[in-house]
């Protein structure tokens, strides 16, 4: 029979850092990792093989990283675990021991059980090569695309089909108000929505799918209002649920969103399994509450964690906070933590800041851009609840600049008065730095809250 000190499942954003973190943290132990998938696609690359990357073959991620790290590559699925053997079968017919086992099985895409469905040309986005190249060769043939679900996914897949064809006619249908409404304010989701619209993207929002219509190959769209689209191409892109059910055949405990419960430490029931990135629970770093939030992020960051911590606790996890980011047309959407709405949603009075300034010292500098910063702040603490960013591109690097803030539960006055780097070319003038500026216009806030209050200080 063999045998790994360590075996992880699963070999994308959870297992690939789950193994490597464990081989740096345990030099002596031997890392195994499994995975049923020939070849690995990057996720947050997926939207874009279909416009600027071209095909799924360029969205790999490369084998080298493990031979690099000294762990060892089996191509096989695990289909049953004997936990008090501490053994894996795989469907290839070998049985694998192991000290600790790290389940990182990732999640499928949710797939509503809508009448018609099942017709041809109807696609989810499921994270293989073969699967997705169909779905490019779908969308070089078909007329009119109708994206379900206007999230990050939907977003991105709609800019990236009207990279591929100008002359495709594409709509997006979202049952919320405003595209992005889970993770943005309204201003911000409205600014996100023009950008789509100025590339001739159709936006039906308020607006939920009754059926799917045709023979075998979907030709119209029936939404609940009665008005009916034509679509000989869809894509289902409202969301994933974990894959937990190697777990549940175990008899591991299983959450409450349906993911492999797990604990701060990312340890499952059993003290000798770990469960990390999109197959585990989760829970929310402001209330600590059972959170959905699936991001390759998240996925990283708590198999940072587990892999640390298999063999004695290191690390703990604090939660998930949720940082986003996006471009549509050459705009930057961001966003880290809570939204204003969110925050109040959970009963906190709060504060907001904001600041726009160019990104570059003076103004004329090469890539000049006007960037916008909010800041979201418990009002009592002026503790930083959430942020959101959107302008030039450089704020995707800003967000998760943000984020630290947020983990570390930073004051508006710390943020206020921490020191920066700035230079003409790279950032904007120090005097007019937006993420200083929004705290700045935050604690001004605060007054005007505090003298309505009759209060002071």
């Amino acid at each position: 029979m063999r045998k790994a000190d360590v075996v992880v499942i699963g070999g994308s954003a959870a297992g690939i850092p789950a193994a490597i973190t464990s081989r740096r943290h345990y030099p002596e132990k031997s890392v195994l990792l499994v995975r049923k998938e020939q070849q690995v696609l990057i996720p947050c690359g997926i939207p874009y093989i279909f416009g600027i990357v071209g095909c799924p073959e360029k969205d790999l991620i490369p084998d080298a990283v493990l031979e690099k790290n000294g762990i060892e590559l089996l191509v096989d699925e695990v289909t049953d675990i004997d936990r008090d053997a501490h053994t894996i079968t795989t469907a290839g017919g070998e049985k694998i021991g192991y000290q600790r086992l790290v389940l990182a099985t990732g999640s499928g895409p949710i797939v509503p059980p809508i009448p018609g469905v099942d017709k041809e040309n109807i696609f989810a986005i499921r994270k293989d090569v073969a699967y997705l190249q169909r779905m490019c060769d779908a969308m070089d043939t078909c007329s009119n695309l109708v994206i379900v679900g206007c999230g990050f996914i939907g977003v991105e897949i709609a800019e990236e089909a009207r990279r591929r064809r100008k002359d495709l006619n594409i709509s997006i249908v979202e049952m919320l108000r405003h595209c992005l409404q889970l993770v943005y304010d309204e201003d911000f989701c409205v600014k996100a929505e023009e950008a789509l619209q100025n590339q001739g993207i159709e936006l039906l929002l308020d607006e939920k799918v009754e059926s799917f219509l045709g023979g075998e190959r979907v030709e119209r769209v029936r939404l609940a209002s009665g008005r009916e689209i034509e679509a000989d191409m869809v894509i289902m892109g409202i969301g994933a649920a974990a894959n937990a059910e190697l777990a549940k055949k175990a008899g591991l405990e299983i959450g409450p969103t349906k993911g492999i419960q797990v604990n701060r430490y990312m340890q499952t029931s059993d003290e000798h399994i770990f469960a990390c990135g999109d197959c585990a629970e989760k829970v929310s770093f402001f209330d600590g509450k059972p959170s959905r939030l699936k991001l390759a992020s998240i996925a990283t960051m708590e198999a940072r964690v587990a892999g640390a911590n298999l063999f004695s606790p290191r690390r703990v996890n604090m939660g998930v906070i949720g940082v986003y980011s996006t471009i549509l047309g050459e705009t930057a959407f961001a966003a880290a933590g809570l939204t204003e709405a969110e925050a109040r949603k959970k009963g906190y009075t709060v504060i907001v800041g904001e600041a726009e300034a160019v990104n570059r010292h003076p103004g004329c500098m090469p890539g000049a851009e006007k960037l916008r910063v909010k800041l979201i702040f418990e009002a009592g603490s002026r503790v930083i609840l959430g942020g959101q960013v959107s302008g030039a591109k450089s704020g995707g690097e800003l967000i998760n600049a943000i984020s630290a803030c947020i983990h570390q539960r930073m004051t508006a006055d710390d943020i206020a008065t921490f020191q920066t780097g700035t230079h003409p070319a790279l950032t904007a003038s120090p005097i007019a730095y937006q993420l200083v500026n929004a705290a700045e216009m935050a604690i001004a806030n605060s007054w005007k809250l505090s003298s309505r209050w009759g209060m002071s200080g």
